[in-house]
């Protein structure tokens, strides 16, 4: 009998810690397993719903390095924006100009500071890009940080000219 207790004991402490622990942050949203969807029934989806039907199932997500920056180390931003498929059908965008994304960086009023397509040469070229279920394509840009002043809070604004409900914003800090 105490083997059972012992052993029942055991049993539920592992699957407790287990159930208990916080998934580890992933850099793109995924899809909703069958057991979380039992567990949070109504937590809402991980998928934005656009107006544009070719773009629904696409998720963005924006990743700045350093997130304070300093401003006396720091003279250019490093922006990562991740554009994923989650939807089981393949999405594809076309663009006009070599352009793919535009990059603003703006006060915490609203005002722009800096556009990344001031410092760089656009041409007209048309091409198509084709994201595939389930897979991602990442645009890794520099923008120059030389309107930015000390102990204030900065809003970096990545989207799509080409499909202007493609737009993600994070706040940072600049520090001197």
């Amino acid at each position: 009998m105490r083997r059972h207790v012992v052993l029942l004991l055991l049993i539920s402490a592992i699957v407790g810690r287990t159930l208990g622990q916080e998934p580890a942050p992933t850099a793109t949203p995924h899809r909703r397993s069958w057991l979380g969807r039992i567990l949070h029934p109504f937590s809402p989806e991980v998928v934005p719903q656009y107006k544009d039907p070719r773009l629904r199932g696409l998720a963005l997500d924006l990743q700045i390095a350093p997130q304070t920056v300093k401003l006396s180390e720091v003279r250019q931003l490093e922006i990562k924006m991740t554009l994923t498929n989650v939807s089981k059908r393949s999405v594809s965008l076309d663009f006009t100009t070599n352009q793919r994304v535009e990059i603003y960086l703006r006060n915490s009023a609203g005002d722009i500071l800096t556009k990344w397509s001031d410092n760089h040469a656009i041409t007209e070229k048309s091409a198509t890009v084709l994201i595939n279920p389930q897979e991602h394509v990442e645009y890794n840009e520099m923008i120059a940080t030389r309107d930015l002043t000390p102990n204030k809070v900065f809003v970096a604004e990545v989207f799509f000219p080409a499909y202007p409900e493609l737009r993600v914003r994070q706040k940072f800090l600049a520090v001197p």
